[in-house]
């Protein structure tokens, strides 16, 4: 059974040390620990992570190393996410978060996992993405919170 690749970007790594992404955060890298997930990684991940606090960047480093694929930031990632500002999806300034969204899409992962709700996890913006991914001949790209990741289908 292949393992499902969820993409994460630095708020899902940083989020295992805040009080309120902590939980669902850690629950999602415990799945990746017992080998359920494998959690995908990209250079626009860590060079984030590079001017994180020591304990943020401890986060990633500490997982085994199979439980881990890095991805690079490609040309056409880089393309990609220049469609998602040229189309107004996302503004100019939030170029990480575009890279974040093209390097996961043009690495077919089978979700991206975020707790930024403002640009990455938001309903219109998702749209935005996947128009853009449909019209270029990429796949959609699902993108989810960690919490809709970690609950097992269980009712609260």
């Amino acid at each position: 059974m292949n393992r499902l690749r969820v993409y994460v970007d630095t708020s899902v790594i940083g989020g295992c040390l805040d009080d309120e992404f902590r939980e669902e955060s850690q629950k999602l890298l415990d799945r990746a620990r017992a080998g359920e997930v494998v959690l995908v990684v990209s250079e626009v991940t860590e060079v984030e992570l590079a001017t994180a606090p020591v304990e943020v960047r401890a986060v990633l480093e500490n997982l085994p190393r199979s439980a881990v694929e890095r991805v690079e930031l490609t040309e056409e990632a880089r393309t990609l996410a220049g469609e998602y500002i040229a189309a107004g999806v996302i503004p100019p300034k939030m170029l990480a978060d575009a890279r974040h969204i093209g390097v996961a899409t043009v690495n077919r992962v089978d979700v991206l996992a975020s707790w930024n709700f403002k640009h990455i996890v938001n309903l219109k913006r998702v749209h935005g993405y996947n128009s853009i991914n449909l019209r270029e001949g990429y796949p959609l790209l699902e993108i989810r919170s960690p919490r809709e990741l970690t609950n097992d289908g269980e009712q609260e």
